[in-house]
């Protein structure tokens, strides 16, 4: 059994039992994965909710048959735009072990997916697993169902294997990040017990930077996003009959858009960089060492051409994570069918977002986009109405690399895959993170087992099986790398207090 102060031998006899039982059940880890993959839980169609409340279901009875203490915490219900109430899938508040003496891991994923039809370009049926050239492809695979089901099977392994856990668990699943984690945070601060005596975070819902070697990411950016309007009356005009008499709001909208981001992609917005945080030396060094294959990130993203003028993976990967950007989104209330509609659109509303990184703050980008938008909005001596409004917005999550959870990841990374990992930002928003960040105090960390062209979201989503039988072994070396962490620290602080 693995005790504290296990010499380095001893557990490298245990780490190989337990990597070989992984390796001799592997088929059995993906006909499970198989099962799941082929509930179609789908968060954001209504008429696919019961999927996801039935796949909640499932992944709550694949803890109980572990020996977890299972919750399903109802959520009550949401209201569609169309006015219909519709239930929101329960969350999964799970606990296996309560052993003092070991820390305890708070595990954090979702088992709804994004839409998938065949017929929209997949090469297989996207809700059957199906293997091509050691790739399990089917929608879910790599989000999130796959990571989950990895972390599940490197537990189930220690019970398999009549192991003492390492470490305490909890498990914190869902059926609705796909659709924005409705309810979830709410739950979450209304649960703080069940999170106030968790150590450690994990979070297994992003990819690696490559298409092979691993990665642990410890930031991601925020996002604001942003309506301006322009209105000119009540209804659409005839471009024959008013063209040339009127200012059109359209003409107004395009200028104003044109006016927030150059060609280079610097965002034009006075003051909007002020409060960026300076770069560190100790972070640099993160960049030097990151192995970035700028020729395979064109390739996993079909898109060959930079608005960066330069090759140096430094600068493109500052600009990626740690540097705001400004995208526009589109335009509501244009015309947008195929062929032409000689119309003069009466209202319509540019939607553009902000990828906001630490420090700044995002009331004062808000007031920032407004003044911005109000001075070039006042140049044009338009009589039309500006309405400018931020709907929504998420900040930036950044974690300490230096923290014993990263420490232990990279050691076990080290043991399962023979090199060490890339530490890496990403450059979208993971509003989770922040969310358990926040709420708990605690670490957290953001552990990917799948690689950059698994293609989440996309036609043909897949996980490798090495991504997936491998991913088991690092779940399972992390236990007992976060553990023996755990005690030494523990021991040192002790010994100090009674010094």
């Amino acid at each position: 059994l693995f005790k504290a102060g296990m010499s380095s031998s001893s557990s490298s006899v245990l780490e190989l039992e337990i990597f070989q039982y992984i390796d001799v059940h592997q088929s059995d880890f993906i006909k499970g994965l198989k099962e799941w993959v082929a509930v179609e839980s789908d968060s954001v169609q209504p008429d696919l909710r019961k999927e996801v409340i039935r796949m909640m279901t499932l992944a709550a009875d694949r803890l109980a048959a572990l020996g977890a203490t299972v919750n399903l915490v109802n959520l009550g219900s949401h209201q569609l735009p169309d006015g219909q109430d519709l239930p929101l899938p329960p969350v999964i508040l799970g606990e296996l072990g309560r052993d003092p003496q070991n820390p305890t891991v708070c595990f954090y994923g979702h088992v709804d997916v994004q839409p998938a039809k065949k017929e929209d370009g997949w090469k297989t049926e996207p809700y059957t697993l199906t293997e091509i050239n050691g790739n399990l492809y089917g929608r879910g695979a790599t989000d999130n169902k796959g990571p989950v089901l990895a972390w599940i099977n490197a537990v189930e392994t220690f019970r398999a294997l009549k192991l003492a856990m390492p470490v305490n668990f909890k498990f914190v699943i869902e059926g609705m990040e796909e659709a924005g984690s409705l309810g979830l945070e709410k739950l979450l601060e209304e649960n703080q017990c069940f999170l106030s005596n968790v150590d450690y975070i994990v979070i297994s819902d992003n990819l690696w930077l490559s298409n092979k070697k691993p990665a642990l990411t410890y930031g991601s950016r925020g996002n604001a996003c942003f309506f301006v309007e322009v209105e000119c009356g009540d209804k659409d005009l005839h471009s024959g009959t008013f063209g040339g008499i009127i200012y059109e709001p359209m003409t107004d909208l395009i200028a104003l858009l044109d006016s927030l981001v150059d060609p280079t992609g610097r965002i034009q917005i006075p003051g909007i960089y002020d409060s960026v945080a300076a770069l560190t030396e100790e972070e640099r060094r993160l960049y030097e060492s990151i192995e970035f294959d700028l020729e395979e990130h064109k390739s996993n993203s079909a898109f060959k051409n930079y608005i960066l003028n330069t090759n140096q993976q430094e600068e493109i990967l500052l600009h990626l994570w740690r540097y705001p950007s400004l995208s526009i989104h589109g335009i509501e209330g244009a015309f947008h069918e195929p062929g032409i509609k000689t119309v003069i659109p009466a209202k319509v509303i540019g939607k553009f977002s902000i990828r906001q990184v630490p420090h700044m703050d995002l009331l004062v980008v808000k007031q920032q986009v407004v003044e911005h938008l109000e001075g070039v909005f006042s140049k044009r001596n338009s009589p039309n109405k500006l309405k400018v409004s931020m709907p929504l917005s998420a900040k930036p999550w950044l974690a300490d690399v230096n923290d014993p959870l990263y420490k232990a990841a990279r050691r076990a990374i080290k043991t399962v895959f023979g090199e060490d990992p890339d530490i890496i930002r990403d450059g979208s928003t993971i509003p989770v993170a922040r969310m358990f960040q926040t709420i708990t105090q605690k670490s957290v960390m953001m552990f990917p087992i799948g690689a950059a062209d698994d293609g989440e979201h996309s036609q043909n989503e897949k996980i490798s099986r090495h991504s997936y039988i491998e991913g088991t072994k690092v779940f399972a070396a992390f236990f007992l790398e976060i553990s023996k962490l755990h005690r030494d620290l523990h021991e040192i602080s002790n010994t100090e207090t009674n010094n």
